[in-house]
């Protein structure tokens, strides 16, 4: 079993996710604000399809180590070349891929690509508790392969896959043990992100997107700022 490590909730300062971004001048803000990880859209049917507003090559050329690209039951040899020509960092999973698909797609990723597997999480503990049993098994490794997932996802389940604004019941994850360090998603915002301290393992990163959003894709930065300087400062997470 992979350590289940607990980090205190005292001072506690998970690192910061900023999704669904479209603008290259609000990117570049973003960096200068040394935001750690950089959220792009692949998926058609999202109101904040990447594709629609950069090319992969604009992508590339952002000098940041944390760019995410987000997928939905795409092919894997789609992942693969967008992955590359965009110079990604992890690919995050949001679709319903199975784990002969994720192990398939670690073998063509390069090995410094991170994979970060989504759970879309609804009111069922049992249900959860088997979603995250079949990502543990498919993340299991021996001395000799890279670990298969790097980062657990968690967000609110919708027909949507994601940018709801929808809160799920953090307490479910005080119920289960959760395997690897984790991004939390699902309408986190300056309203009630102070509740994560009722999460005895904390997030790793918080996820953020349509709550400091100005309209899709087009972020809120004052608002975003405003949550950096609150969610950074001592009383943060208390």
């Amino acid at each position: 079993m992979i350590e289940n490590q607990q980090p205190s909730t005292k001072n506690y300062q998970p690192n910061l996710k900023i999704c669904g971004l479209t603008q290259l001048s609000q990117i570049r803000e973003l960096v200068a604000l040394k935001i750690d990880f950089l959220g792009f859209i692949f998926y058609k049917k999202s109101p904040r399809y990447i594709l629609n507003h950069l090319s992969l090559d604009e992508i590339s050329e952002i000098n940041h180590q944390g760019k995410v690209g987000v997928f939905v039951n795409e092919n894997a040899d789609k992942i693969i070349e967008i992955a590359e020509k965009s110079d990604l960092n992890f690919i995050q999973l949001h679709g319903d891929e199975s784990d002969d698909f994720i192990l398939e797609l670690r073998k063509k990723l390069k090995p410094e690509v991170g994979i970060i597997k989504v759970i879309r999480i609804g009111n069922q503990e049992s249900e959860l508790r088997s979603k995250i049993g079949k990502v543990f098994d498919s993340a299991k490794t021996d001395n000799q392969q890279p670990t298969t997932i790097n980062y657990l996802l968690f967000d609110t389940d919708s027909k949507a896959f994601g940018g709801t604004g929808i809160t799920f019941d953090w307490n479910i994850l005080n119920k289960i043990e959760i395997p690897l360090p984790y991004f939390l998603s699902g309408g986190i915002s300056l309203e009630n992100f102070h509740k994560l301290s009722t999460i005895n393992h904390q997030p790793t990163v918080l996820d953020i997107n349509s709550k400091f959003e100005i309209e899709p894709g087009i972020k809120d930065l004052e608002k975003i700022k405003e949550f950096i300087d609150k969610y950074k400062s001592p009383k943060g997470t208390t």
